[in-house]
C-alpha cells in the first residue's frame, strides 16, 4: 500500500492516471493536487471513491511538504504543467513559471522530507515530460529514442525541456529516486476541449470550422492516454531510477489523417444513430452534408514542428510495455464517450470561449 501524490490530477492525463491507479491499486490512498485553473476540472474526478482533492499551486513548497510529511506520501506523479503550445507563444511566463519553478519548488519539498530529514522512506518522483523536448524530425530521420539530443522549439517545450533537466539532476546531485517519462500526443476521455481532437469532435457537433494548419500534413505519433498511464504505472513500480523512457503509441499519422478520421467517424455516427440529429441540429451530418465541408485550412502557427516519432523500444524491453490500442480503435472509443459525456464538456465550451476573448 502506498501514499501517492498526483499533481495536475484534475487535468487531462492526470484525471486518467488518478482512475487508473485507483483501478490497479484499489488501497493506495491518493491526494490529488491541482490549482484548478483552466484545464483543471472536479468532475474529471467524479465517481472515485478514496481520492482526496487538495486545491493548491505547486509551487507552494511548503504546502507541498506539509502533505508529504502529514500524510506519509511516498511517491509523487508530477502531471501539472501549462501545456498548450499555442498559449505558450503568445504567453510563454506562465509556461516557465509553472513547468520550471513549480516543478523545482516540487523536487526542493522532496528533498526535505525524504532526504534531508534523514527518515529513509523508499520514494520516488515521477516526472511525466513530453516528446516535444526534441524538437523536430525530418521526414526520413529516426524516431526520438531517450538518446536523442534535446531541441525544443517552442516556449512549451523549452520550459518542459528544463523541468526534465532540473529532475534528472536531483537525482544525480541529491540522490533523489526520481523517473521521467516523455509521451508522445494523447487522446481520450476528459480532455480539455482546445486540443486537435475534442476540439474537432465539439466543432463538428455544432457546425464550426475545423481550422487546419498550414498543409495539414505535420505528423505526430497518437497514444491513448490508458495505454500513456499503463505505461507510467510500469515506469513508477519496476523502472530504474535516474533513467527516462519514452512512452508512444505506435501510430504516426498526419493531422490530416486524424482529421479525415474524425469527419468520416462523426458522419457514421449521425447514420447510425437518428437521435444524434436532434441533439446536435447544426452538424453538417445532422443535414446530409459531409462533416469535412467544415475543413478550413488557416496560416500555419509559428515554429509548427513538422514530425514527431517515438521509440519506444527502450519501455519494451526493460519494462514490456506495448500499447493496447491501434488510432482507429482508440478514437472509435474517445468519440463514443464525447458523444455520451456532454455534460462532461458542455460546461468547457463557454470557458473555452471567455479564454480566448
Amino acid at each position: 500500500m502506498a501514499n501517492i501524490i498526483v499533481t495536475g490530477g484534475a487535468g487531462f492525463i492526470g484525471a486518467n492516471f488518478v482512475r487508473h491507479w485507483r483501478g490497479v491499486a484499489p488501497d493506495d490512498a491518493i491526494i490529488v493536487l491541482d490549482a484548478l485553473t483552466y484545464a483543471g476540472n472536479r468532475a474529471s474526478l467524479d465517481g472515485l471513491e478514496g481520492v482526496e482533492l487538495v486545491v493548491g499551486d505547486i509551487g507552494d513548497a511548503d504546502l507541498v511538504a506539509q502533505l508529504l510529511a502529514d500524510r506519509a506520501v511516498d511517491t509523487i506523479v508530477h502531471f501539472a504543467a501549462e501545456s498548450h503550445v499555442d498559449r505558450s507563444i503568445n504567453g510563454p511566463d506562465a509556461f516557465l513559471a509553472t513547468n520550471v519553478i513549480g516543478t523545482h519548488s516540487l523536487l526542493k519539498a522532496a528533498r526535505r522530507i525524504w532526504l534531508d530529514t534523514g527518515t529513509g522512506r523508499p520514494h520516488r518522483f515521477h516526472h511525466v515530460s513530453t516528446d516535444e523536448v526534441y524538437g523536430s524530425l525530418g521526414p526520413d530521420d529516426a524516431a526520438f529514442s531517450e538518446l536523442t539530443p534535446y531541441a525544443p522549439n517552442s516556449p512549451y517545450a523549452a520550459s518542459k525541456a528544463g523541468s526534465d533537466h532540473i529532475v534528472r539532476a536531483y537525482h544525480h546531485s541529491y540522490g533523489l529516486q526520481t523517473t521521467t517519462s516523455n509521451c508522445s500526443n494523447n487522446y481520450g476521455p476528459f480532455q480539455f476541449p482546445e486540443k486537435l481532437i475534442p476540439l474537432f469532435l465539439i466543432n463538428a457537433l455544432h457546425g464550426r470550422a475545423l481550422p487546419i494548419y498550414g498543409d495539414g500534413m505535420n505528423i505526430r505519433d497518437w497514444l491513448h492516454v490508458e495505454d500513456h498511464c499503463r505505461g507510467i504505472e510500469l515506469v513508477i513500480n519496476h523502472g530504474r531510477p535516474g533513467e527516462t523512457y519514452n512512452i508512444g503509441g505506435g501510430q504516426e499519422l498526419a493531422n490530416l489523417a486524424v482529421i479525415d478520421q474524425i469527419c468520416g467517424s462523426v458522419d457514421a455516427a449521425f447514420a447510425a444513430d437518428p437521435s444524434l440529429a436532434r441533439r446536435f441540429p447544426d452538424a453538417p451530418a445532422a443535414q446530409g452534408r459531409p462533416t469535412a465541408d467544415l475543413k478550413t485550412f488557416v496560416t500555419d502557427r509559428k515554429g509548427h514542428d513538422r514530425r514527431y516519432a517515438i521509440d519506444e523500444s527502450k519501455i519494451r524491453d526493460e519494462l514490456g510495455y506495448a500499447p493496447a490500442r491501434n488510432f482507429v480503435q482508440g478514437f472509435a472509443e474517445t468519440l463514443r464517450w464525447y458523444l455520451d459525456r456532454e455534460d462532461w464538456w458542455r460546461p468547457l465550451i463557454g470557458l473555452k470561449q471567455a479564454l480566448k476573448a
